[in-house]
């Protein structure tokens, strides 16, 4: 399914006609229809917006290979309501280790894939600059400094969460990971070199 094909069955499935959408996302019905269409494609803060009026996650929606379940579990938190302790590196790894006590829990490390532009502008740069990389690889090296990514391993079960400075969002794998790097939507995930745990 693609992400007008979602967008359609999500604004479907919260009983809102493109007009009522327009008016929550404060853009016109002209922009919905161009995204249902697929003429179009919401910027970032049009994407977070839709997830949030929805009830669906931007990985899903971005998610052309179906690699996540379409059932998803987000809950809000107050991440001051999470201690760093024992070996954990960060509220954010509380969070998710107070959700998934019992779990294999390991950290990913995003990043967005590059577009054909960013590469072209990076080859260029490179070959003006004489730079040993491509800026393209500076553009994407952090996909969202915001948000933190886990696979979460138990139970027969793969879970993506994403875990966000105001929410946790919990999603089955469709397909299970069985490597240390895997793609959903516009992004690589790759497997950090450790787990979460006390």
């Amino acid at each position: 399914m693609t992400l007008a094909d979602k967008l359609k069955e999500a604004r479907k499935n919260a009983g809102l006609t493109q007009t009522e959408l327009a008016e929550k996302l404060c853009v016109s019905r002209q922009a919905v229809t161009k995204w249902e269409t697929g003429n179009g494609i919401p910027d970032i803060d049009n994407l977070k917006a839709i997830s949030n009026v929805l009830d669906v996650s931007i990985d899903y929606l971005l998610d052309d290979e179906e690699a996540l379940d379409k059932t998803v579990i987000k809950e809000s938190i107050d991440l001051k309501d999470y201690v760093k302790e024992g070996k954990l590196r960060s509220r954010k790894d509380a969070v998710v280790y107070a959700k998934y006590p019992d779990a294999d829990i390991t950290p990913l490390l995003a990043k967005k894939k590059s577009t054909k532009g960013q590469k072209l502008f990076g080859e260029l740069l490179g070959w003006l600059t004489d730079a040993p990389f491509g800026t393209d690889e500076v553009f994407n090296q952090i996909a969202d400094a915001k948000n933190a990514y886990y696979l979460v391993e138990g139970d027969g079960k793969q879970i993506f969460v994403t875990v966000t400075e105001d929410f946790i969002e919990s999603r089955v794998m469709a397909k299970p990971v069985t490597g240390d790097k895997f793609e959903i939507g516009d992004f690589t995930y790759r497997k950090a070199a450790f787990k979460v745990e006390r």
